[in-house]
């Protein structure tokens, strides 16, 4: 704020190692207007899969403006990790400004210490990377949240399309379960097949 910045975008992913299913990237504005949020916020790696939807849902009424962005497995597996990351970055920030969010004096706060994002950007925006952002940025955290809350409910989702691989219970990730329903059924649409080490 104090280098001219009117908001803070942060950002988190969600789906960055599984087998199968979107990466998904979470975005949440923190202005200096908000000055509280909800109770029990943080990574939502450390928040129970109980309280993360209430969590979630408190996020979305504290903090007006949010996104989500996200790129399919097939362009997880076309793209590799980071530009398919990039991309769904890009989708949330296009999202938030067809929402009236003033991306070019926000500063893109980036959960780990890799920029994925600028070079897929098409117009200047500063970003910055911190390490375990999701633990100490609250706009950060809220965004593992919002982020982390949709990705399961949209492989849970997929579970009912595909229910031999049991998405609703590993989320894609490469369980055990889960290698052993490829070696039985093969693979969906949904899979990252350059992945796929059984």
């Amino acid at each position: 704020m104090a280098q001219g910045a009117t908001s803070v975008i942060g950002c988190d992913e969600v789906g960055r190692g599984p087998l199968a299913g979107p990466v998904v990237a979470g975005l949440v504005v923190w202005d200096p207007s908000i000055e509280s949020w909800p109770e029990g916020l943080y990574d939502s790696k450390a928040i129970t899969e109980k309280r993360r939807g209430p969590v979630a849902t408190a996020v979305r009424e504290v903090f007006p403006h949010h996104a989500l962005g996200e790129a399919s497995a097939a362009e997880v597996d076309a793209e590799g990790i980071n530009n398919a990351l990039g991309i769904a970055v890009v989708r949330g920030l296009l999202t938030l400004a067809t929402r009236g969010v003033a991306i070019g004096h926000s500063v893109l706060l980036l959960d780990g210490s890799v920029d994925y994002v600028t070079k897929h950007l098409p117009h200047r925006l500063r970003v910055v990377t911190r390490e375990k952002a999701d633990r100490d940025c609250v706009s950060v955290a809220a965004a593992s949240v919002v982020a982390k809350v949709y990705r399961d409910e949209h492989m849970v989702s997929l579970a009912k399309q595909y229910p031999e691989y049991g998405f609703e219970s590993h989320k894609g990730y490469g369980s055990a379960s889960h290698k052993d329903a490829i070696r039985r059924h093969g693979l969906t649409p949904e899979h990252r097949p350059s992945w796929i080490r059984l």
